[in-house]
């Protein structure tokens, strides 16, 4: 997620540009990301191009490409924007409140109509190009990895959870219900849907033992 870079000094004059050099028109950006979306929907990850993304936004490619090397890397963009890196760590205070508040930001992620309409077709992707593969587990799985690091660390910490506690495991509990039931079935989440989930993750972790499979 981005941030607004910091205010210069009042006593040290802000740095100019390089005389030329291309200044990024942030209206542009955003035409070009919106632009995105709709060629996603309208034709896919594996059709879409750099011409249609321009041509639906009115520039030219050469300003596409002046922030972007490639339609993966413009697309991994939108997704890391949604995605949970950056997130603080949730500290509650317990297991089961941690949890909940990572399955919480995690349902707010999926909804979001980026990931609905980029994560298939980026997996799809994936499953063909090694290197897509490496980005997209990057962009996706980075952040939420941490947090799930995060929560089982300190849960150790509280004696709620035995030393050498898998985290990915906490990970896959928690988010493949959610993943199934947002992006590939589709459906709503229900009322009381995450608490009942955080209390099943938290059952599964404390009743596995640290190193099994």
């Amino acid at each position: 997620m981005t941030t607004d870079p910091a205010a210069a000094s009042p006593t040290v004059p802000a740095r100019r540009a390089p005389a030329g050099a291309a200044v990024l028109r942030e209206d542009v950006t955003e035409a070009i990301r919106a632009a995105v979306l709709d060629e996603l929907a309208a034709v896919g990850f594996s059709r879409m191009s750099i011409e249609g993304i321009a041509r639906r936004a009115g520039v030219g490619k050469t300003a596409v490409y002046r922030r972007w090397k490639s339609k993966l890397h413009l697309v991994l963009d939108l997704v890391q924007a949604f995605a949970a890196d950056g997130l603080p760590v949730p500290a509650t205070g317990s297991l089961h409140g941690d949890v909940r508040a990572l399955l919480e930001a995690m349902s707010h992620v999926l909804r979001h109509p980026v990931a609905s309409a980029v994560i298939p077709d980026l997996l799809v992707e994936a499953a063909r190009n090694p290197e897509i593969a490496d980005a997209v587990r990057g962009a996706l799985l980075d952040g939420e990895r941490r947090m799930a690091e995060g929560i089982v660390s300190d849960a150790v910490e509280r004696g709620e959870l035995a030393p050498g506690t898998d985290s990915g495991r906490a990970l896959d509990l928690a988010i493949g219900p959610l993943y199934w039931r947002q992006v590939v079935v589709r459906d709503e989440v229900p009322p009381g849907y995450l608490d009942d989930l955080a209390a099943s993750v938290v059952a599964g972790l404390t009743s596995a033992a640290p190193g099994r499979t």
